[in-house]
């Protein structure tokens, strides 16, 4: 009977240190900080020091990218959108638009999302918006009312807009509880199908299954993300460190990984373009400088052999797949090293003191570049570097990272900066080309063409997709006569797993990595 009793004493102080231990450790998250079950593996090049979509557009994105939040709607591979959160809308006059929000969606932490929540989230957003972060860029409004008993969103626009869903769908409106005391930067709760525990932008990330994700089964219990350099994610998925990897951005290990049966590589559509913006607000102002560095670049062999092809050659700040009327397109800037040198001495910009520099106003034209490691920008930079010296002109390098990089574009601080941007993010290049356009809060390379922005005012009011498109075509050909963009060339994506994954494919709209397609291999 002792034993009995001694026995029983045991099996009730276990069971209460398993209890104690259940309800220990928890996130606000309403789910499981444990590590069992089965694991998924991810390597990824951290793009951001913070989560908070108000921060930073990298930020936005990497909610999206990690599998925590979601948006009313969701871009397919064509680039048209889905529903998610929203399951209807309506509008009659491309003002006023009402959105019905699902019943049933859960944030990670269990509280249910409501339209008042979502436009919380939004007020937020709007509240801390930031010249990198500006929501207004998509959707500009008058009123947003929500009403918790219909279920519905209604936003009512300053400017009508052919379809608004395509702007909802941008990671930046991104739904989040706002409602505790959670930090935005490193602990944001959304409804996708991973919640995270922990987020270290140096070294990692962790993650668990959502155990309220109202669509569909979550396919891993948990999720491990190493934030690896460019140089290292094919080695880590070669040593099987890592089930999962994107962008890898050297050619000739994608070759290898392509060859080699252990692996599936995804290759994704090119409608991102690679280009370094031009600061007319420095020495680039000037118009015979702007058109010799368009000149004496040659691009053709930067994007073959610098970077081994992972990018194709192009002219416009459009890639050559979109039906934007590229073909029509004419270069009147063509790789041509001895033309560029006479434009330059015919403006009087010699090298007087025969250092190597050609000078202006009697000081050494020299050029700040700044770049960041990421898809082989900084390829680009060196190669244009040792370009553009051949020419007389000295090019000074600053490589940092993407967070960094993008305040110092804000702040105007640079002549070139190096960008890889997805052109249709929301499903159309408008707000895209708004990079340029000279009342625009995004116009970071003070930029500045009457033409262009009469033309680019029509385009946010023309709702004909043959006269958009038409414009839009005017538009990329006067960016190309003023010598506004440094073009790189169309960056293709990628995706590469292991054979213990399957549906790790690459989108268009590169904004989903980590969803419930990617699931372990039976």
């Amino acid at each position: 009977m002792k034993k009995m009793k001694r026995f029983l004493g045991i099996m009730i102080a276990m069971i209460m240190a398993v209890t104690m231990l259940a309800g220990c450790g928890g996130n606000g998250k309403g789910n499981s900080d444990s590590t069992e079950g089965n694991t998924l593996k991810f390597g990824c090049f951290s793009y951001s020091e913070s989560l908070d979509p108000a921060n930073m557009i990298n930020a936005a994105w990497c909610n999206s990218r990690y599998g925590v939040g979601e948006c009313l709607f969701k871009y397919k591979d064509d680039l048209s959108v889905e529903n998610t959160i929203c399951d209807e809308y309506s509008t009659e006059d491309n003002k006023t638009w009402v959105f019905h929000i699902r019943d049933g969606v859960k944030f990670s932490n269990g509280k249910d999302v409501t339209p008042s929540a979502i436009k919380a989230c939004w007020d937020v957003l709007y509240a801390n918006k930031t010249g990198s972060s500006n929501p207004s860029k998509f959707m500009d409004y008058k009123s947003i009312t929500a009403d918790d008993e219909a279920r519905t969103l209604t936003i009512v626009l300053k400017q009508a807009k052919a379809d608004l869903r395509k702007d909802l769908a941008y990671p930046v409106f991104v739904v989040l509880d706002v409602s505790g005391d959670y930090d935005l930067a490193e602990n944001p709760i959304g409804t996708g199908p991973y919640a995270l525990t922990s987020f270290d932008s140096k070294t990692k990330a962790t993650l668990v299954k959502n155990k309220y994700y109202w669509n569909g089964e979550v396919p891993y219990d948990n999720v491990e993300i190493d934030f690896l350099s460019e140089d290292n994610k094919a080695m880590a998925l070669q040593n099987g460190d890592v089930n999962l990897v994107e962008n890898i951005t050297s050619a000739s290990d994608l070759e290898t990984l392509k060859k080699d049966d252990n692996f599936n590589v995804s290759i994704g559509q090119g409608v991102r373009c690679g280009f370094a913006y031009v600061n007319e607000k420095g020495i680039l102002k000037d118009d015979a400088l702007r058109q010799a560095l368009q000149m004496a670049l040659d691009h053709k062999t930067m994007c073959e052999v610098t970077v081994g092809g992972l990018y194709t050659e192009g002219i416009s700040v459009l890639p050559s797949s979109l039906a934007y009327g590229y073909d029509n397109l004419k270069n009147p800037y063509e790789f041509n090293t001895d033309k560029a040198k006479k434009l330059l001495d015919d403006a009087g910009y010699k090298d007087t003191d025969g250092d190597g520099i050609r000078e202006m106003n009697g000081k050494n034209i020299s050029l700040r570049y700044i770049t960041y490691e990421n898809r082989r920008l900084s390829d680009f930079a060196q190669a244009i570097q040792t370009q553009l010296k051949d020419l007389g002109i000295d090019v000074k390098i600053d490589s940092m990272n993407a967070d960094k990089e993008w305040n110092l574009m804000v702040a105007g601080e640079y002549d070139l900066c190096d960008s890889n941007w997805i052109t249709v993010g929301n499903g159309d290049p408008t707000e895209y080309l708004a990079n340029w356009y000279g009342k625009s809060d995004a116009n970071f390379c003070n930029y500045k063409n009457d033409k262009f922005d009469k033309l680019y005012e029509q385009l946010e009011t023309e709702f004909d997709e043959a006269k958009r498109a038409k414009i839009i075509e005017q538009l990329q050909q006067i960016l190309i006569d003023d010598a506004a963009v440094v073009v790189h060339g169309y960056y293709n994506s990628s995706m590469i797993s292991d054979k213990t994954v399957t549906g790790a494919d690459i989108h268009t709209a590169d904004y989903y990595w980590l969803t419930t397609e990617i699931a372990p291999a039976k």
